[in-house]
Order: C-alpha cells, then sequence, then structure tokens
C-alpha cells in the first residue's frame, strides 16, 4: 500500500467513524468530519499533510501525491 492510498483510506475511515459517532453517540461529534474536510482542502492546496507525514514515519512506503 502507497502512501497515497494509506491517507486516502485513513480520512475516508476518519469521516465514517465520525458519522457513526455523530448519530449514536452525540451531535458534536459532527466537528471531527468538519475537521477531516478541512484538513484535506488544506492539504490539497498546500501540499502539507499530517497523517502523511505521520505514516511515512511508520514505513508506508511513498506514493507519488506525498
Amino acid at each position: 500500500m502507497t502512501l497515497d492510498r494509506a491517507v486516502l483510506g485513513f480520512a475516508g475511515l476518519m469521516v465514517l467513524l465520525s458519522v457513526v459517532l455523530t448519530v449514536w453517540v452525540s451531535p458534536w461529534f459532527v466537528w471531527l468530519t468538519v475537521f477531516v474536510g478541512a484538513n484535506l482542502l488544506q492539504s490539497s492546496l498546500t501540499g502539507f499533510c499530517p497523517a502523511a507525514m505521520i505514516l511515512r514515519k511508520l514505513g508506508v512506503e511513498p506514493g507519488r501525491a506525498f
């Protein structure tokens, strides 16, 4: 698995998790969805992605985007 796919998979997992938590725990978890979306947007504009940096340090092989 490349870093690009790992970042996209992690972002998707976080969005799904936040939706589940919003429905079953508290409506305040919708802010996690907002945070993930904002992070994806800023990453597309700047190329800086904290999740990619962490996954790279964990040994995930680099991809084309990150």
